[in-house]
């Protein structure tokens, strides 16, 4: 198991549910696929550098999870169909992590 980043940006205009309703889509992928969400991290609404689709502001979450390799890719194919996310980019953190045993 390895452990990846990926940061969003979602639209502007999707509501806090909205919002919620693709986060925890994209979630529960990860768990299907064999993977674990370790924090999703909300940064909130922030300027853009430059317009993207018109858009100056965007609402940015974080998602660390440990997961299979082959769990990403899956995971960008469904955030490339998933309307209100403007952009993504997915990174790897570990090559391998170590599952630490509850005591």
């Amino acid at each position: 198991m390895r452990k990846f980043e990926t940061m969003l940006l979602l639209s502007p205009e999707l509501s806090a549910d909205m919002r919620e309703g693709v986060l925890s889509a994209l979630t529960a992928i990860i768990e299907r696929e064999g993977g674990k969400l370790v924090v999703a991290d909300h940064w909130g609404m922030k300027d853009l550098a430059y317009p993207i689709k018109k858009m100056t502001r965007g609402y940015y979450v974080r998602l660390e999870y440990v997961a299979p390799g082959k769990l990403v890719a899956e995971l960008e194919r469904n955030i490339r169909i998933t309307e209100g996310i403007l952009r993504f980019v997915t990174v790897k953190l570990e090559d391998e992590v170590v599952e630490a045993a509850n005591v």
